[in-house]
């Protein structure tokens, strides 16, 4: 309604001033708006939809030809009825009912209307689409977040309940420790970590609260050591990360009875990037028989929705060590 009173005050101000007439420029504007979004409507709601969007070109080339023949004859009667008794008082001779030029002028100004109203709305349900396209996208990429996480979590869970079996079998004193330690984890889990971004010192307690967890299993065969270089007190990643990582170094690493290493190091680059480094021993024999486990491939999926190209991840084996590189922007 704000644009077609707009457009209508537009034009009578527009011809009104032409003409020197605001009285005749009111009345021919009262009986051709109507008109106009009446066929502007059937254009944007009806023959578009209907005929060129299933690409039935003639067709709506044919009933657009059939309304602007109604269109001169209806609008040239109101005319002559409701304003002036000439047909054409703009012109010089005031032209002559179905005269070419007449009906050219007549065509010509209703398909300016209809062309001019119809790239607006277009315009407008483009910019909406693209909006909701976006959003679609955010949500998509929010809920498959959502989904990989879930896939994370009771993975951890599951595992860390066989070392509490392995405790309790042993009927060993650490068997409470361990069942504080796994309550302290799923707090995090399953109720601390709530959006796709979590605090790094944060996850890296958790890390360390995880290790415990092993070696609370393992005992004196786990050795580890972390370096952090930089200031990470504001630093944002990924929750559950870099903690998927560690699980592979347990899962994959342990070989017989010997001790297991693990050295990792987190380092700030330039205030820009994140630098995580990651090295533990490894059993080849472990990796052959890995049937399951979505740890490495579920990172990768999550790196690439949330980072897309901005981001490196490296891994390589070198005489039974596991090495990873992995590089992501600060947030």
């Amino acid at each position: 309604m704000i644009f077609w009173v707009g457009y209508f005050l537009f034009n009578v101000l527009r011809w009104g001033s032409y003409f020197h007439d605001y009285w005749y420029s009111i009345k021919s504007n009262l009986v051709e708006f109507p008109i106009h979004i009446i066929v502007v409507y059937i254009n944007v709601y009806y023959l578009i939809p209907k005929f060129i969007l299933r690409k039935k070109y003639w067709s709506y080339l044919s009933y657009l030809i059939l309304i602007l023949i109604l269109v001169y004859l209806v609008r040239t009667g109101l005319n002559y009825i409701l304003v002036t008794k000439e047909i054409w008082p703009e012109a010089e001779d005031s032209g002559r009912f179905m005269e070419l030029n007449h009906v050219i002028a007549v065509i010509l100004g209703e398909l300016y209307v209809v062309g001019f109203v119809t790239a607006i709305k277009l315009v407008i349900d483009w910019a909406i689409e693209k909006r909701r396209n976006e959003d679609l996208a955010k949500l998509q990429l929010s809920t498959e977040l959502k989904y990989l996480r879930t896939q994370i979590q009771p993975h951890f869970f599951f595992n860390t309940l066989n070392n509490l079996y392995a405790l309790t079998l042993e009927k060993s004193n650490n068997a409470p420790r361990l069942v504080i330690k796994l309550s302290d984890l799923m707090q995090y889990v399953l109720y601390e970590v709530k959006s796709s971004k979590a605090n790094l010192l944060e996850e890296i307690n958790h890390i360390n609260n995880y290790i415990d967890i092993e070696r609370l299993r393992f005992k004196d065969r786990i050795e580890s050591e972390m370096d952090i270089t930089g200031d990470i007190g504001d630093v944002e990643v990924p929750p559950l990360l870099f903690l998927s990582f560690i699980e592979n170094c347990f899962k994959h690493g342990l070989i017989g009875n010997e001790k297991m290493k693990i050295s990792m190091s987190f380092e700030i680059v330039n205030k820009r990037y994140l630098e995580f480094k990651l090295m533990n021993t490894f059993n080849p024999e472990v990796n052959k028989s890995e049937k399951h486990g979505i740890g490495l491939s579920n990172a990768k999926r999550r790196l690439n929705l949330l980072f897309f190209n901005d981001y490196v991840l490296e891994t390589k084996i070198i005489e039974n060590t596991y090495n990873l590189f992995l590089k992501i922007p600060v947030q």
